[in-house]
């Protein structure tokens, strides 16, 4: 008999994130060191029918929607075959993307034949310059192109992903609320998070998004709010008075949205992880085959999953109930 995914806290759990690859094309500051990383060898990568058998054992289980992420999803092959398969599960209703958007143009008709629904693309920053420096290399025309091709296609909705940091691209807030109000996109400021990496310059780069409605204010913008409670999603949503988009602040750190997390993460390697900041994970790999341990496992998981992350006492060194994670980022997805 299938059991409903509840944690300890009564949060049913509807959305799986799975991780496909650990690996990126890029380094961006915030999420991996320049070199040096260490990344999962192939054979230890779940297969896309691994993923599908999983994601169909939870979808009897009440799991509507999943994301695919990374490391950069797009560095695996043929993604689009993965996208189709688990549109084919019963029970799926909506399969997103997350990307840095460097390989997303060429694949974005594929990908919405298969079946995908939306996609999220990180982008940090419009200027080149800025935006090489961020990712250490990337090239932002290709990013604003698969912006544009995304649209062409008809994914929807789009959401772009930008990681605000205090002296790097705080400057350009009024800039991507210029493209929420030009364009039908989701500009969705997130602030800096303190995942595999809780060190001082964190802590520096790290800043409030209330810096956002100042600076409304300061241009004579009407904002807007586009709903009156979050639900289940992360993300406050808002818009410009007479924008063709809108804009959402996604704050972990600050006012985190723990009480009404309907999320269940898979690593690229196997592993459950119930909270993306804590280190508790349970490899699901050898069960595999076995619907009844899947189940098993991912109920585990959430009996185990915390009341929330605790990420703000990383700004002042407080005591935390829990071990933190030493994965970073790329290493769990996003």
């Amino acid at each position: 008999m299938n059991r409903p995914l509840i944690d300890s806290f009564g949060r049913v759990h509807d959305y799986l994130r799975i991780s496909v690859t650990d690996r990126c094309n890029l380094r961006c500051v915030y999420c991996m060191p320049p070199e040096g990383m260490e990344f999962e060898p192939g054979h230890k990568i779940l297969s896309y029918e691994e993923i599908a058998e999983v994601v169909r054992v939870l979808a009897g289980m009440g799991v509507r929607k999943v994301r695919l992420t990374g490391g950069e999803p797009l560095v695996r092959k043929e993604l689009e075959t993965l996208v189709a398969m688990i549109a084919a599960v019963p029970g799926i209703e909506d399969i997103a993307l997350t990307t840095n958007g460097i390989f997303l143009a060429p694949k974005a008709a594929k990908l919405k034949a298969a079946g995908l629904t939306r996609v999220n693309i990180s982008l940090d920053s419009l200027r080149a310059d800025r935006f090489a420096f961020i990712t250490r290399g990337g090239d932002v025309r290709r990013v604003l192109d698969s912006m544009d091709t995304s649209l062409q296609v008809g994914l929807h909705p789009i959401k772009i992903n930008v990681v605000l940091m205090k002296g790097i691209n705080d400057d350009e807030i009024v800039d991507f609320l210029r493209l929420s109000m030009e364009r039908p996109l989701q500009i969705r400021f997130i602030e800096y998070m303190p995942i595999g990496h809780q060190d001082k310059g964190w802590k520096a780069s790290y800043m409030p998004l209330t810096f956002i409605f100042d600076r409304c204010r300061e241009m004579g913008w009407k904002v807007i709010p586009c709903n009156t409670t979050r639900g289940s999603g992360p993300s406050e949503n808002y818009r410009i008075e007479g924008a063709q988009g809108s804009f959402g602040l996604i704050h972990p750190v600050s006012d985190h949205f723990c009480e009404t997390c309907n999320r269940l993460r898979l690593t690229a390697d196997g592993s459950i992880k119930p909270c993306l900041y804590w280190s508790d994970e349970f490899n699901v790999r050898k069960s595999i085959g076995n619907d009844d341990a899947i189940r098993e496992l991912f109920l585990k998981a959430l009996h185990l999953k915390p009341q929330n992350h605790e990420m703000a006492k990383a700004l002042d060194d407080d005591k935390q109930t829990h071990q933190p994670t030493s994965r970073r980022m790329s290493q769990i997805g996003g």
